[in-house]
């Protein structure tokens, strides 16, 4: 039987345009070629923790961390920057792609993911099968520094050096690029997560005071910071008294927001040292002459530049939109990736 094509006539024949995905603890960022970003969401799933169904994902499921009852959970399935829930990431990854792009048994997406730089083995294939299980049907993991540093308009294949900090929901990363690749780097287990559980345990023992997570993040963003300089004043908010069980009111300020977080700011300033120990001369020169680029969402809390400035002498940018630039950087290379072979890790 002849098949007839005139009957295809004003059929869609276009396929799901290819994809960049950062799937981040805090936030999954999705972009589409010749669109942009497409979503930006939290990267929370709401389950049924007795049927295991996924019942809601990203800003819907985010407004039900901590108010859940019985069978039903909320939770983050990425954790530390890598997968903790396979199952739940790639329900979650599904709907996300699907609510942006023609993403079908037929209209499979090739996709371009970020993953953290010195992950095992055993982390980087979760990335993969989550993303193929999502429906894709061809996978690129792209290290993040690598991403960032395209985002930000970096030459990364020039015999130029760069310093990258990327400080994110779940991880740090810290690494130097130059010629297409990552000179030395330094992945550590903290991030602004972290941050948030340091804060609710500094009021928990210095008040006898319970606040939720949600709460401890609300003080991070809205008067927290890492230099003096750089303090936002006070903040009232509610707490629950440990001894009593009642609601109560605490004004907390600047100084105790730094002072909780402490301890996640020094690990971050050791592993800058130690990045910069291990630089060659020549890459740290360049790197003094360029300066130091500060990604990732908690890149924007205050006095975090003027902190970095202060412990290596060398001028730090924070960039204009520090959560984007990971996924901007994934753009660049789904819609150009002849232009950077030197990226393509690919796995079908």
């Amino acid at each position: 039987m002849k098949f007839d094509f005139a009957a295809l006539k004003g059929f869609d024949m276009r396929v799901s345009k290819n994809l960049g995905i950062d799937l981040g603890t805090s936030n999954t960022l999705i972009y589409e070629a010749g669109r942009g970003i497409v979503v930006q969401q939290p990267t929370v799933a709401a389950v049924n923790s007795r049927s295991l169904e996924t019942m809601e994902v990203g800003d819907a499921a985010n407004l039900m961390l901590g108010k859940t009852s019985g069978e039903v959970r909320a939770f983050h399935p990425i954790r530390d920057g890598v997968i903790a829930e396979i199952d739940v990431a790639e329900e979650m990854l599904s709907r996300l792609m699907k609510k942006v792009s023609k993403v079908s048994f037929i209209y499979r997406p090739r996709v371009a993911v970020a993953v953290p730089h010195g992950i095992t083995g055993v982390d980087r294939r979760s990335f993969e099968d989550v993303a193929v299980n999502a429906g894709a049907r061809g996978v690129t993991l792209i290290p993040k520094p690598l991403a960032d540093a395209l985002g930000l308009g970096l030459k990364i294949s020039a015999p130029s050096g760069n310093l990258i900090i990327n400080i994110g929901g779940g991880m740090t990363e810290i690494a130097t690029v130059s010629l297409g690749g990552i000179v030395t780097a330094a992945t550590i287990r903290t991030g602004g997560t972290h941050m948030d559980d340091a804060i609710a345990v500094y009021i928990r023992r210095r008040y006898s005071v319970t606040v939720s997570q949600k709460t401890a993040e609300q003080l991070k963003m809205r008067i927290g910071s890492a230099h003096p300089s750089a303090d936002g004043g006070t903040l009232e908010v509610r707490g629950k008294r440990i001894e009593t069980g009642l609601p109560v009111m605490l004004k907390i300020n600047a100084a105790e927001i730094r002072e909780a977080i402490g301890e996640q700011l020094s690990q971050i300033v050791d592993s800058l040292r130690k990045v910069l120990e291990k630089t060659p001369p020549e890459i740290c020169s360049d790197i003094y002459d360029h300066g130091i680029y500060l990604t990732g969402g908690c890149a924007s809390l205050p006095g975090m530049g003027a902190l970095m400035t202060q412990v290596t002498g060398i001028r730090t940018i924070v960039c204009e939109k520090p959560m984007q630039s990971c996924v901007l950087g994934l753009g660049k290379y789904i819609e150009h990736p002849e232009r950077y072979p030197f990226l393509s890790q690919k796995r079908m």
